[in-house]
C-alpha cells in the first residue's frame, strides 16, 4: 500500500544495503534530521537525473549524527534500506519544509546464480588486475550481492539507476555481465597498449633483417 515517506533526491544512486555519510546544510534537510530523530522516521533518496527526481528512489535510515556544527550543519550516517516507486511526489510533505510523496515498495527477488556470480568474481578479479587495483576486491564474501560492488565497476548514473530499476539478482547479475563482458577487453588492450608505448620509449638493440 502507497505510504508518505520523506524525500532528499540526490544526484546519485544509494543501493540497498549501503552506508552512507552525508553532510546536511540546508534548513529544510537540518529539518528532516531533527524528525528522524526525534520520530524514528525514515527517508528516501530518489536520483535527480536528467534534470528531473526519478520515480524509483532508496529508502534510508538515520544510524548517527557524527558531528554538530555551530551554523546548524550536520554530519550523519545513514543506511539504505530497500528500493520504492514514488507514485505521487510532492516538493513540500504536508507542514514541512522537505519534500515527500507517497511510495509504495519494490519487491525484489534475491535469488542468484551461483555460475553468474562465479563469472563475474572472474571478470572483476580481471578487470582489477589490469587496473591494479585487486587488493580491493580480496575481501568479497562469497555471497556478495550485486548491490556490493556496483559502485564499483565503473557504471555512468544512468546505468546505476537501471540496477535500481531490476527486481532480482539475477536480473542485476546479467547487466553487470554484459556490461564487464563488454569493458574488460577495451580495458586489456589500453593496457596493452601502454605497455607498447612503455616499450618503445626506450633504447633497444635490434638485429636488423638480413636481405
Amino acid at each position: 500500500m502507497p505510504r508518505l515517506l520523506a524525500l532528499f533526491p540526490l544526484s546519485m544512486v544509494v543501493f540497498p544495503g549501503e552506508k552512507l555519510n552525508l553532510h546536511i546544510f540546508e534548513p529544510r534537510y537540518r529539518q528532516l534530521v531533527r524528525d528522524c530523530i526525534e520520530s524514528g522516521v525514515t527517508f528516501g533518496i530518489p536520483p535527480f537525473l536528467n534534470e528531473g527526481v526519478s520515480i524509483l528512489g532508496t529508502e534510508m535510515k538515520l544510524l548517527s549524527v557524527e558531528k554538530s556544527y555551530d551554523g546548524g550543519e550536520l554530519d550523519i550516517k545513514t543506511k539504505a534500506l530497500g528500493v520504492f516507486r514514488i507514485r505521487d511526489f510532492h516538493r513540500q510533505a504536508p507542514g514541512k519544509l522537505y519534500a515527500g510523496g507517497q511510495v509504495e515498495d519494490i519487491r525484489d527477488d534475491p535469488q542468484a546464480d551461483p555460475a553468474l556470480r562465479l563469472r563475474i568474481t572472474d571478470y572483476v578479479r580481471r578487470l582489477y588486475d589490469a587496473l591494479g587495483l585487486r587488493k580491493l576486491f580480496l575481501d568479497l564474501a562469497p555471497d556478495y550481492r550485486i548491490y556490493d560492488v556496483a559502485h564499483h565497476l565503473g557504471f555512468s548514473t544512468e546505468q546505476e539507476y537501471q540496477l535500481l530499476e531490476a527486481t532480482s539478482e539475477l536480473e542485476r547479475q546479467e547487466i553487470v555481465l554484459e556490461h564487464l563482458e563488454n569493458v574488460l577487453p577495451v580495458i586489456l588492450e589500453t593496457e596493452r597498449l601502454k605497455d607498447r608505448v612503455r616499450l618503445n620509449g626506450h633504447f633497444k638493440n635490434l638485429t636488423p633483417p638480413n636481405f
